[in-house]
C-alpha cells in the first residue's frame, strides 16, 4: 500500500515552525510499515527549511520514505495536485483517533492507528 502520512500532530507533536516532540508510538509503527513493504508518503504543508527539517526527522529515526508530498509515478496518469495513496494519517483527517494533551493540540493516537491498520491486515 502507499501511505501519505502528514508530519505536525502525526509525527511530532504541534510546534511549528519547530519539529515538535514525537508522538508517543509513531517510529516503531511507521518503521512497521515500511518493513512490511508499504511506501510511505511525506504529505505536509512544510516548505523550505520546515520541510527540509521533517525529512531529517525521517532520517534521524532510520524510517525509509518513498517520497515527498507526491507519489513519484502519478504524473504518468494524472494532472492533480493531491498526493495519491491508499491510506492517509493525518491529525486534521475525520475519525482518525486523536490523543487530546492538557496543553497543546491533539495529535495522532498511533496506538489506536496500529490497531486500526491491523483490523484492515496492513499489518
Amino acid at each position: 500500500m502507499i501511505i501519505a502520512v502528514d508530519f505536525g500532530g502525526t509525527c511530532v507533536q504541534h510546534k511549528y515552525p519547530k519539529v515538535g516532540d514525537t508522538v508517543p508510538g509513531a517510529v516503531p509503527t511507521l518503521k512497521e510499515l515500511a518493513a512490511a513493504d508499504h511506501k510511505l508518503i511525506i504529505y505536509t504543508m512544510r516548505s523550505g527549511k520546515e520541510l527540509d527539517d521533517a525529512i531529517e526527522w525521517y532520517r534521524e529515526n532510520n524510517i525509509p520514505f518513498h517520497a515527498v508530498q507526491q507519489e513519484p509515478l502519478q504524473h504518468t496518469w494524472t494532472h492533480s495536485p493531491k498526493c495519491y495513496a491508499d491510506v492517509y494519517i493525518d491529525d486534521a483527517a475525520l475519525g482518525c483517533p486523536l490523543i487530546y494533551p492538557n496543553d497543546g493540540r491533539p495529535y495522532v493516537n498511533w496506538g489506536t492507528v496500529r490497531e486500526m491498520l491491523k483490523t484492515r491486515r496492513t499489518l
